[in-house]
């Protein structure tokens, strides 16, 4: 992670900032869909789990050829009158890293339930009586709302930023610019 590129989110009257972040999320998505792109990482500056919210700036990291080649793609069109884009830049010498990672919680015990009694042979009584309604993991972490590219539905993806380390792990991003393993420059 050599590079860094910000995109800061433009207060509108018209769309509350979550509204901007969630369109803009769903651009980068698409894009790093399109380009095959596993060297692109997120991050999210103004992240603070103890309000909890992302901020207004989405920050890509990653080598600047593969950062370059991105924004040729024109994925922002639409978002220019709500961002601001920065010049990729070289990643601070000072920055320390952090592994930024998608949280799923047990949300449901409707769903847990019927693959007890799928897996387990149980009837809806007994998983009912294993599962109670007072299962359900609410989480309490950012998150941005997205629609689901293939079914339509609208979900929450949670975001987990675990604690700083002085050195970098290298490793693959997925489409949403996530990684369990793989580090980002926190700065």
């Amino acid at each position: 992670m050599t590079h860094y590129l910000d995109i800061h989110l433009l207060r509108n009257p018209e769309f509350p900032l979550h509204q901007l972040m969630a369109v803009l999320y769903t651009k980068l998505h698409r894009a790093l869909v399109q380009a095959g792109a596993s060297t692109i990482g997120v991050c999210f500056p103004g992240y603070d789990e103890a309000v909890p919210q992302l901020g207004t700036q989405l920050r890509l990291v990653g080598p600047h050829g593969d950062l370059a080649r991105l924004m040729e793609q024109h994925w922002l069109n639409g978002m220019c009158d709500h961002v601001t884009v920065h010049p990729i830049a070289a990643v601070p010498a000072h920055a320390v890293h952090r592994t930024l990672r998608r949280v799923q919680a047990k949300s449901s015990p409707e769903r847990l339930r019927r693959r007890q009694m799928k897996r387990h042979g149980l009837s809806e009584a007994q998983a009912r009586s294993r599962i109670p309604d007072t299962a359900a993991e609410m989480l309490r972490l950012p998150f941005v709302s997205l629609a689901s590219g293939s079914t339509g539905q609208t979900f929450r993806l949670y975001l987990r930023l675990n604690r700083a380390q002085r050195d970098p792990e290298q490793g693959c991003f997925n489409a949403y610019g996530l990684s369990s393993s793989a580090t980002v420059p926190w700065f």
